[in-house]
């Protein structure tokens, strides 16, 4: 009697553990964490609008594991000191402007142990360099979160331009 109710006990347990870890709710984000992963991604562009600099600091994860992928070939950088030392020497100076921004079709998934974040989205970012108009339409974004001591900071991101329509517009431009 005392084998079949460990074998009882032993087989309710297998059973339930495999339900458990299907659950789909199982380490999923909460809805403020959502929320809180959103404004992180909106506050690492919409900073420049006021310039910002604790509010984009604080979106970023400050270590040498930090990275950033932009389109053009010089656009790599790597740890935080690099891209610090590239936002004051270019965005915070007087001849950057941030005119507006918008990030469309924002999707953001979570680990499964809902420590970990990444989203993509289409951006458009504008600008002034010296008065002229600067900046991106329709750049395909991507990055990765983490929540660190219980804050959510982007360790990574990656900026592209679909190649078919940049050589578009080239052809456009060559032709006038």
């Amino acid at each position: 009697m005392r084998v079949v109710s460990v074998l009882a006990v032993v087989g309710a347990l297998a059973l339930a553990a495999p339900a458990r870890a299907a659950d789909p709710g199982a380490g999923a984000p909460r809805a403020a964490d959502r929320a809180q992963v959103e404004k992180v991604v909106r506050s690492s562009i919409g900073w420049a609008l006021t310039k910002d600099q604790a509010l984009l600091y604080d979106c970023m994860a400050q270590d040498s594991g930090f990275f950033i992928f932009h389109p053009d070939s010089k656009g790599t950088i790597v740890g935080f000191a690099a891209f610090r030392a590239l936002a004051e020497r270019v965005f915070m100076s007087d001849r950057f402007k941030a005119t507006d921004f918008a990030v469309r079709d924002l999707r953001i998934d979570f680990s499964r142990g809902g420590d970990v974040a990444w989203y993509s989205a289409l951006l458009d970012d504008h600008g002034e360099w010296d008065g002229r108009k600067t900046g991106w339409d329709d750049a395909r974004w991507t990055g990765v979160l983490e929540k660190r001591a219980g804050k959510w900071v982007i360790t990574q991101m990656h900026f592209s331009l679909a190649s078919d329509v940049v050589a578009a517009q080239a052809a456009r431009k060559d032709s006038t």
